[in-house]
């Protein structure tokens, strides 16, 4: 059976539609549903000068692979025309439309999971339309109390305890109670998504050498470790807390399923050092699929034929083992 995924490209006037008219440029072996307005599709592939065929959507036909030079296009409407490179808040609420029809059509099964392209946070809000993120969106839509972000590149996986929260607040945030929803949600998903059996998965402490037994922090002591114990007390292979500093090397991701650091910039910049370009960003916790972009909508780059689309291209494969895993798994 043919797989259908729905990619929103995000911001009209950045790098996404780009990227998905260079997702077109090959074959793909899944039906790739493009959310977005379909002229700003073929005005932005002849400023590239790239050869693009547009297919409407049809929800009642059968899946079936795109060819090469194609997309599949759920067309909506803009509030105005798209400047590349100009953003105009007008169009936010084009863009939260594109990511609820998506988020509905994956929630119903219709389509296998869903691609995030880059989208502009201020320009929403700006629109009047509350947004913090990919991630929260799609958790409030689907019902889902708790989500976890987790970006992956080749050898290296990396969850979040906090995400995006100011650093002074990261301390009174790790608490028991978010360590145990992340873990769990960590540890689920990794099997059931990812297809490993028995996950093992290193944590970072807090402080600097993981607390130096709390002459520089009592986390862990306090929180980190009890928590940790609790949890392998139910099964979870889990090691550490470890000093962040020498946790990324060989020695410990060659054994590590994940890992899980404790704020965003604790984590992220080592996985990006790694695989920039080649990173992909995927919500754990929800009831679909959900991969994005590692990067921003670049709008400088954006109609001009240098944006990279390697992000882009390994967040929809991994899309399509995740979704090809996951549907092996319910068979």
């Amino acid at each position: 059976m043919t797989l259908r995924i729905g990619i929103t490209p995000g911001e009209p006037a950045g790098i996404g539609p780009d990227l998905v008219i260079t997702l077109a440029q090959q074959a793909w072996p899944v039906e790739l549903v493009v959310c977005a307005n379909a002229a700003l599709l073929t005005e932005r592939a002849a400023q590239l000068g790239l050869a693009l065929n547009l297919i409407p959507y049809d929800a009642s036909a059968i899946p079936r692979p795109q060819q090469a030079g194609t997309l599949t296009v759920a067309d909506f409407a803009l509030a105005e025309p798209v400047l590349a490179g100009t953003l105009n808040v007008a169009n936010g609420r084009y863009v939260v439309d594109t990511l609820t029809f998506a988020g509905e059509k994956c929630i119903n099964s219709e389509f296998a999971a869903i691609v995030t392209g880059p989208v502009h946070k201020g320009i929403i809000n700006q629109a009047g339309i509350p947004f913090s993120g990919h991630t929260e969106f799609f958790a409030l839509q689907s019902n889902t109390p708790y989500v976890v972000m987790m970006l992956a590149t080749e050898g290296l996986r990396v969850a979040l305890a906090t995400t995006h929260i100011p650093l002074a607040y990261v301390a009174k945030a790790i608490t028991r109670e978010r360590l145990l929803q992340v873990l769990t949600i960590l540890h689920q998903d990794l099997q059931q998504k990812f297809a490993i059996a028995a996950p093992r998965i290193y944590v970072c402490g807090l402080n600097p050498h993981a607390g130096e037994d709390g002459h520089l922090g009592r986390e862990e002591l306090d929180i980190i470790i009890p928590t940790l114990n609790e949890l392998r007390a139910q099964g979870m292979q889990l090691i550490g807390p470890l000093p962040a500093d020498t946790l990324f090397q060989s020695k410990y991701l060659d054994h590590a399923d994940a890992v899980l650091a404790m704020y965003h910039d604790q984590g992220l910049p080592v996985l990006k050092h790694m695989g920039f370009g080649r990173s992909v960003n995927i919500s754990l916790g929800l009831p679909l699929i959900r991969t994005s972009v590692d990067h921003g909508t670049a709008l400088d780059l954006a109609g001009t034929g240098k944006a990279d689309a390697g992000s882009l291209f390994h967040a929809v494969n991994q899309a399509i083992t995740l979704a090809t895993k996951t549907t092996t798994l319910h068979d």
